[in-house]
């Protein structure tokens, strides 16, 4: 065996699209080449530009999947984000809303650091003298509840990497939307932002426009989905904004979301025994519900197999998950074991019936010692 590398992502040589045709052209002919590679490497660069461009007339696109590109969005709303993470294949870092403060209009503002308070105060009542609910985790553990209260569209920055290919789809998928999502209509400016940057990087093809096959932006839903469960899995629940958000870190699942008829909103769990602060919460959040707030609930729709759901329930089954999404994750392993009619799945998914992953066969680097998030009955 040989192996040679033949290129690395680098932020001293930034990619364009003259450069991406190039190194396309150049792996396009792998698949016929006659002789070795680097007979195509020493070619004339007009043979290698010609094939790139017969690659693309014959739409055989998947060889523009090996350029990635990675940018830097600073001040996106938290929706564009959400809208570029449900596609594959990507990677990205954003700015964290559970654990750093955002950037809200004056009256989410005003709500968000009002509730952080009352869930810092609610914290160190409900969890005196706990050595895992320390000061510091009790600080964010009140942002990530408050954060509810922050609309969808809250400015926030990440780093993101795609395929020089997938790049150039969503940049048609942007141009050609045809405003029939209300949500998606408050991302217009920012999508007419988007691509006019993507051009400005010289990073649009136009012949790559014509790909897609009729793709389109995957997180919108636009059928309602059955429920099974079996090798493969198809589930629906009611989540907010932002247990979807933390969902689509799972890149081997599939996610679409619907918004329901009537306005719906979660009710952190640690309000729940006091219905003065019950109210006092939906009351906030009828006040911030024209910026679609992220507590706000939608219908998700959850795919893929079981080997792929134990890998989320590794994740999710633990006392630093946000809460939300592991009482999602074991109200799907309910289900799962209620519906699926294979003794040897049922068989799979039977240790994690037992509270966090730490009691089945994950090994936790940092044991946490909180028995009421190893349990499974914590309140926040």
């Amino acid at each position: 065996m040989d192996i040679k590398l033949i290129s690395t992502p680098s932020t001293t040589d930034l990619g364009d699209k003259d450069r991406f045709n190039k190194m396309s052209g150049t792996f396009a002919g792998v698949c016929y080449m006659p002789h070795d590679f680097d007979t195509l490497l020493s070619e004339p660069e007009q043979k290698t530009l010609k094939r790139a461009e017969m690659t693309k007339s014959n739409r055989h696109h998947s060889v523009f999947e090996h350029e990635f590109v990675t940018l830097y969005l600073e001040n996106i709303p938290k929706f564009f984000a959400m809208l570029l993470n449900n596609e594959k294949l990507y990677v990205t870092s954003e700015k964290s809303a559970r654990y750093t403060q955002m950037t809200p209009s004056p009256i989410e503002k005003e709500l968000y650091f009002k509730w952080i308070n009352k869930f810092k105060q609610l914290i160190s009542e409900k969890y005196p003298n706990n050595n895992f609910i320390d000061a510091r985790r009790t600080e964010k553990l009140a942002m990530e509840n408050a954060r509810y209260i922050l609309s969808v569209y809250t400015p926030t920055s990440m780093v993101y990497t795609t395929s020089y290919r997938q790049l150039n789809y969503m940049y048609n998928w942007l141009v050609h939307y045809d405003g029939t999502s209300t949500l998606l209509n408050g991302l217009v400016p920012t999508s007419r932002e988007f691509c006019r940057k993507l051009e400005e990087l010289n990073l649009i093809d136009d012949k790559l426009q014509e790909g897609g096959f009729g793709r389109d932006f995957s997180l919108m839903g636009k059928r309602d989905r059955e429920e099974h469960f079996g090798d493969v899995y198809s589930t629906n629940y009611e989540g907010t904004f932002a247990s979807l958000a933390q969902a689509q870190r799972h890149r081997t699942l599939s996610y679409e979301m619907q918004v329901l008829p009537e306005k719906k909103y979660y009710v952190p769990k640690i309000l729940n025994q006091d219905p003065a602060l019950v109210k006092e919460w939906l009351d906030d959040m009828d006040k911030v519900s024209l910026y679609s707030p992220q507590g706000q609930l939608v219908k998700i729709n959850e795919r893929g197999n079981v080997e792929n759901f134990i890998l989320k329930m590794k994740e999710r089954l633990c006392s630093c998950a946000q809460l939300e999404i592991v009482d999602q994750t074991r109200l799907t392993l309910g289900k799962y074991i209620f519906q699926t009619p294979d003794e040897g799945i049922k068989e799979m998914l039977e240790p994690y019936t037992k509270g966090a992953r730490c009691l089945a066969d994950f090994k936790c680097p940092s044991p946490c010692g909180f028995k009421e998030g190893i349990d499974m009955t914590r309140e926040i």
